[in-house]
């Protein structure tokens, strides 16, 4: 290990002396215990406990916010506590995703956090600021200098309420601006000011995550963070010289955002309310079903999420608990307008061994009916169970070669026909609003996106 990560006065003393090294007129037959002590203060440094962060989350919370911010604080190495607000661990989001937290917030008192992190929706902000015992552990980070962020309605109607925001610039969902002490940086998607970080709603929560690693970890995290996203978009300042725009206003690096082959009508097959399946298993990369979930839903699409495990409850790829509406089987004989899987590994292999998913992908194809798939899940699903023949589809990077046709694998979204793919976490946003486009139009799919904050 690097001498340089020992900066303590202390350890750097305690280094000097155990090493010989140094003015310190110590001998060199010291006693073998200094050796030992130091040894021990170089693994206590090397073993560091990672950064503590608290997520509270309610009935009501977007779920789209509080997982992406898990999720991607998670891939950075933060040590994140999901804590729930009311007296069980299970909450209901603003889209009837169900999350199970880690905890009950009043049960976290007495832990030091390095960062508190509070997700909008409605009414889940105001439950966050109903709740004394995380009115309690807020202002203990205000109090002791240490961090702590909000997103869409949260900071005016949480951090604003409890004094929290005062002197300090801050940004929010629109629709509550008016409550900020201090509006005049309320445009700005991501506002830093001090210790404290503030966003404006879904479509923005991508950058308020990657800003609170880069806050915790600093700017080389950050980027590493955001190329295994398959970041774009509104991520191109984290890991290039890019400009900052939205997703969708930039072609990355030269490749196309979207590509679509063999035109389709989607909304001709389907009924004014297209229902969808969304499978989930062990191990599936959360922000990508969750987003998937959430904007359908917002586009007034039924949406049924079936676990493909024994249980209900899985857990997906960065240990967010989420809880499916049916098992597989209690679904398997019926009529879906479309099927989207979400990636994440081993979940798309889950996905892949579930015979019941299996013979529903099938009846799907064959009854030309909308399929698709995320990351991992094109190759390891839609191939395996050769339902992606003569079809042009894209993939996470690292499954790309297991396409057949890689012809188009460049493009961060690949429509052909009635299938649909795309690459990854950083693409789910664009893919979502895609689908929106293909069943109801793209002026029903700019509208969903106006309202989350992102640009499509």
């Amino acid at each position: 290990m690097a001498v340089r990560a020992l900066v303590t006065p202390g350890l750097v003393r305690a280094v000097a002396l155990s090493s010989g090294r140094g003015h310190l007129g110590l001998s060199a037959d010291r006693p073998k215990r200094r050796r030992s002590c130091s040894s021990s203060c170089v693994r206590i440094i090397a073993m560091a406990s990672p950064k503590k962060v608290l997520v509270p989350v309610a009935d009501g919370t977007e779920e789209m916010e509080a997982v992406i911010v898990i999720d991607v604080l998670r891939r950075a190495g933060a040590h994140v506590t999901v804590a729930s607000v009311g007296q069980e661990p299970k909450v209901t989001a603003s889209r009837g995703v169900k999350l199970v937290a880690d905890a009950i917030v009043s049960e976290c008192g007495d832990e030091k956090y390095d960062l508190v992190v509070l997700p909008g929706g409605m009414p889940g902000a105001e439950h966050l600021r109903d709740s004394k015992a995380l009115e309690d552990i807020t202002r203990g980070q205000a109090q002791e200098q240490r961090a702590y962020a909000a997103i869409c309605a949260a900071p005016a109607v949480a951090l604003e309420s409890w004094g929290l925001l005062n002197g300090l610039k801050a940004t929010c969902y629109p629709s509550f601006v008016s409550k900020l002490s201090d509006p005049s940086s309320a445009e700005s998607r991501v506002v830093k000011d001090g210790l404290v970080v503030t966003s404006r709603g879904p479509g923005t929560a991508m950058e308020f995550a990657l800003t609170l690693v880069e806050q915790l970890y600093g700017k080389e995290k950050t980027q590493e963070v955001s190329k295994g996203l398959v970041g774009g978009g509104c991520l191109a300042r984290f890991f290039s010289e890019l400009p900052k725009f939205c997703f969708g206003q930039i072609l990355l690096e030269g490749k196309p955002t979207k590509l679509e082959f063999n035109q389709t009508a989607w909304a001709a097959k389907v009924p004014s309310k297209p229902q969808v399946l969304v499978p989930i298993a062990n191990g599936s990369e959360e922000m990508e079903a969750v987003i998937i979930i959430d904007v359908l839903r917002r586009a007034g699409m039924g949406v049924v999420v079936a676990s493909v495990e024994e249980t209900l409850q899985i857990v997906a790829s960065r240990k967010v608990k989420i809880e499916a509406d049916n098992l597989i089987g209690e679904v398997s004989s019926a009529h879906f307008d479309a099927i989207f899987l979400p990636g994440g590994m081993p979940g798309a292999e889950h996905l892949r061994d579930s015979k019941e998913l299996q013979s529903i992908l099938a009846r799907q194809a064959k009854d030309s009916r909308v399929y698709g798939a995320i990351c991992a899940s094109p190759a390891v699903v839609l191939e395996a169970n050769k339902i992606l023949a003569g079809k042009k589809a894209t993939a996470f990077p690292a499954f790309q070669s297991k396409l057949s046709d890689q012809s188009a694998v460049e493009a961060r979204v690949v429509i052909d026909g009635l299938v649909a793919t795309s690459q990854g976490p950083g693409t789910a946003m664009e893919f979502a609003l895609a689908i929106v486009d293909k069943f109801s139009g793209k002026d029903s799919a700019v509208k969903t996106a106006e309202a989350m904050l992102f640009s499509y």
